[in-house]
């Protein structure tokens, strides 16, 4: 954990400034400790020099990256309601000494609980049986037990490891490949002999320039033929051309993604009509009640830096996600 500067001991409460999104977040435990502002991004440029503290409530955006100003004033701490920072990080952002904290901790046990139902769903056929359904098609079919299959997950950050933990309660024999081998994880170059070995592939990295488009037609020909792509961590992990050329050809059985490189997914998009594709729409961490969790766990931020106190959730911005867990 990193402490930054405390908030100046002035009459005048901190300004925070909120990149804004529909719902605004609910902050109303700030009133008289801050003055809130809130910005679209057409303003984010301007009011940037003028806030102490800068909420990325609308995690969608790119705004931030350019709307960061070079030098003179700025934020000096920037929180985002995300798990993944690659949106807002930019050189300048990177080279200066504002504090960058992210989500983390909100959205492990949904996007944990959202793979194991997808791995559900393909290994059950689910996706036929609804269009039979609506067919009014009976059609008996064997279906695959997923207890004693074989999971590669990559990514060994907090969503990562829930998703693994969650995958051994199902039967799955689980292996986490992270950035750093250690105890529990591996490297790596443990990569491809795991992928070729593997039932189910669950991408659930950060996008650094280390993961981006790591899954391309090389990794998905390692893959066996019964294997099955989930990707929740970032559409940029993927070369999407190679993924649809593969299922296509059915180097792999089928796939599911929940993000995308362009989001959101435009009608025209070839990836609504791959065979053996589940498409959802970035909502595998969203359940009843995220935002208010998202809300809430800034305003707890806020009360320690406000303290001078030390900040959890704390990005290593040159790596672009948090270290040492």
């Amino acid at each position: 954990m990193t402490a930054p500067e405390p908030a100046p001991a002035t009459a005048a409460p901190p300004t925070v400034l909120v990149l804004d999104a529909d719902p605004p977040p609910r902050l109303g435990r700030l009133t008289g400790r801050a003055r809130i502002e809130y910005a679209d991004e057409a303003a984010l440029a301007g009011r940037l020099p003028h806030a102490d503290v800068l909420l990325v409530w609308d995690f969608t955006s790119h705004a931030v990256r350019e709307a960061w100003p070079g030098e003179g004033p700025r934020p000096r701490w920037v929180h985002t309601a995300s798990a993944g920072v690659d949106h807002l990080m930019c050189p300048e952002l990177a080279a200066c000494d504002t504090v960058v904290t992210n989500a983390r901790g909100i959205f492990d046990e949904p996007v944990a609980e959202y793979v194991a139902a997808l791995v559900l769903a393909l290994a059950k056929d689910l996706p036929r049986t609804w269009d039979l359904q609506r067919e009014r098609t009976w059609r008996h079919r064997e279906t695959q037990k997923v207890a004693g299959t074989r999971a590669c997950v990559v990514g060994a950050g907090p969503i990562g490891r829930a998703v693994a933990r969650t995958l051994k309660a199902l039967g799955v024999t689980t292996a986490v490949v992270g950035r750093t081998p250690r105890t529990g994880i591996h490297g790596p170059d443990d990569l491809d002999r795991l992928l070729a070995h593997a039932d189910w592939v669950i991408a659930a990295a950060p996008l650094t320039e280390q993961t981006r488009g790591m899954f391309d037609a090389r990794r998905f020909g390692t893959m066996q033929p019964s294997a099955r792509f989930v990707n929740v961590g970032r559409g940029q992990l993927v070369v999407q051309d190679a993924l649809v050329d593969a299922l296509r050809r059915r180097w792999i059985a089928g796939a599911a993604l929940d993000v995308f490189e362009c989001e959101p997914l435009t009608p025209d998009s070839p990836l609504w009509d791959v065979p053996g594709l589940i498409v959802s729409p970035h909502m595998g961490g969203d359940t009843v009640g995220w935002r208010d969790e998202l809300g809430a766990q800034f305003v707890q931020l806020y009360d320690l830096w406000a303290a001078g106190r030390p900040l959890p959730n704390v990005v290593d911005k040159k790596r672009g996600y948090v270290p040492g867990h």
